[in-house]
């Protein structure tokens, strides 16, 4: 692999709702010199937002609602500088999709856990979505600072809940109220709260006094757990605990060195029943994401490609799987969440963005000669369907092109029912609808409700012609096509599905689609 591939690190940050992802986010960005003063970066005092929650609904609620990617450098281990590419996921439970999908484009991820509560659901959930793929995983606990568990559950709770080995690199000298600093296994400094707020301005102790109790607790942490291994780490079976907060700077440095030296660089991306590595003599990628209106001045919409392998250079031309024919890429976009910047080179590892008027869909493979499929990017039923109601009978075209650029995003799915004029979408949490409705009604000036529809789940339905059109002729009511045409069996009840899937062996009824 080039040397420069090599410094790249493509990461994200797993966690529950509030467990401190976005002041994280907000901190490493900091850290690495891409933002230049915390939460003071787009507005002042009470809209405090870290500037990768861009979306509308996401400044009102706070909470990360579309992935987005940051990227920033520093210097690493060896002097070299690191590029690191921060994919933002998700944290509200809803997203599965979007967020399963943002996980297939990282090479390892942080989880973060808030000390007081543990591992919640949704993290639990994320990391499934990790093991899945064999994701290396740093765990960093979260606001110590504040009254939280024993540190030693939390450890155990890691080890038990996910089947990890975990491995401390860090300690906490008490917490909340006793809090005395940060502990490095590795140097043996501390470092230490200052001022009034308490928080790291960079003192470290390097000859310490721990109160005898911690520095026992230390020592039976360095012990008891298992020394730091890089290749169990990179297999996805044990994962570095660093402990910190946030908020207050603790444990942040720790974590940029701690990726720059351990986490994987560029790896391997499945395409079918081969393995496309980074040296791969052309340029390949794919799409994991579709984002419009980034810019409310700009009906764009762009899309972000992983770049597997090869040197990107600007004015390229890439096919696209979907579209067959090439198109020439003349300004991809590197980016620090809503400020773009317009790149000439990228290489594997690197997220671009590539303007574009629909023509690049989420799945999509590019490469330069056309011949490789990236696997692994589906679609997954979804688990609620209503059907949209137009309040203004006049703008049917314009709803129908909501929900084609909409669907293309992956933030819902589309049917369209073969019997009856009602569109029907398909989402996999509830949030999405709220989204959906938020964002018709914003930028495409449409004004929608949404009701109830008689059905539960969808199944694609494949097999060949003559079972499908027997099938059909019978079931008429109960057919809808997606976006691409295929043909989609719409269910009232999980019964219903195995009722046909009994009726009709010749059929496959799948609950994903490879995009």
């Amino acid at each position: 692999m080039s040397d420069k591939a090599n410094s790249r690190r493509t990461f994200a940050i797993i966690s529950h709702p509030d467990a401190g992802k976005t002041t994280l986010t907000e901190k490493l960005l900091l850290t690495g010199g891409a933002i230049h003063l915390a939460g003071e970066v787009k507005a002042r005092g009470a809209a405090r937002r870290a500037r990768s929650d861009w979306m509308k609904i996401e400044q009102q609620r706070g909470i990360s609602v579309t992935s987005s990617v940051m990227t920033f450098e520093r210097e690493g281990p060896d002097g070299e500088t690191v590029t690191f590419n921060l994919l933002d996921t998700p944290g509200h439970e809803d997203f599965s999709e979007d967020t399963y999908r943002t996980l297939t484009a990282v090479d390892s991820a942080i989880m973060v856990i808030d000390a007081a509560k543990g591992i919640e659901p949704q993290t639990r959930k994320l990391f499934e979505v990790c093991r899945l793929r064999n994701v290396p995983i740093i765990t960093f606990v979260n606001k110590v600072d504040r009254e939280g568990r024993d540190p030693f559950e939390t450890l155990d709770e890691v080890a038990d809940m996910l089947a990890l080995d975990v491995s401390p690199q860090t300690w906490p000298i008490g917490m909340g109220g006793e809090f005395e600093g940060v502990l490095d296994f590795a140097t043996g400094h501390v470092a230490r709260p200052q001022g009034d707020s308490r928080e790291f301005l960079g003192q470290f102790d390097e000859d310490p006094e721990i109160p005898e109790r911690f520095a026992e607790q230390a020592e039976l942490a360095q012990i008891g757990y298992p020394e730091f291994d890089a290749q169990a780490y990179r297999n996805g079976d044990l994962t570095p605990v660093y402990f910190g907060s946030a908020l207050k700077n603790f444990g942040v440095i720790k974590l940029i060195e701690a990726i720059a030296e351990h986490a994987p660089p560029p790896r391997p991306q499945p395409a079918g029943d081969e393995r496309i590595e980074p040296e791969h003599d052309e340029v390949t990628g794919f799409v994991f994401k579709v984002q419009a209106n980034m810019d409310p001045n700009h009906r764009d919409r762009i899309a972000f490609m992983r770049q597997v392998s090869g040197t990107f250079k600007r004015g390229m031309k890439l096919t696209p799987s979907g579209l067959g024919k090439p198109i020439a890429i003349h300004s991809p976009i590197l980016f620090f969440a809503q400020d773009r910047e317009i790149a000439d080179t990228a290489l594997a590892g690197d997220i671009i963005g590539i303007p574009n008027h629909g023509t690049l869909r989420v799945g999509d493979t590019l490469s330069e000669k056309n011949e490789i499929r990236f696997t692994g990017l589906p679609n997954f039923a979804p688990e609620i369907l209503r059907s949209v109601q137009l309040k203004d009978p006049t703008k049917t075209k314009q709803l129908r092109k909501a929900l084609d650029d909409l669907s293309e995003e992956g933030v819902i799915q589309v049917f369209y029912p073969e019997l009856g004029a009602q569109h029907i979408v398909g989402v996999v949490g509830q949030l999405q609808l709220e989204v959906l409705v938020s964002r018709l009604s914003a930028e495409y000036k449409v004004e929608a409700g949404l009701e109830a529809s008689p059905f539960a789940t969808a199944r694609w339905v494949s097999g060949d012609e003559k079972a499908l059109a027997e099938f059909e002729r019978f079931n008429q009511a109960n057919l809808a096509k997606d976006r691409d045409g295929d043909l989609v069996f719409m269910a009232k009840s999980p019964w219903d599905v195995s009722y046909q899937q009994e009726k009709n062996p010749d059929l496959a009824f799948s609950a994903t689609k490879e995009r």
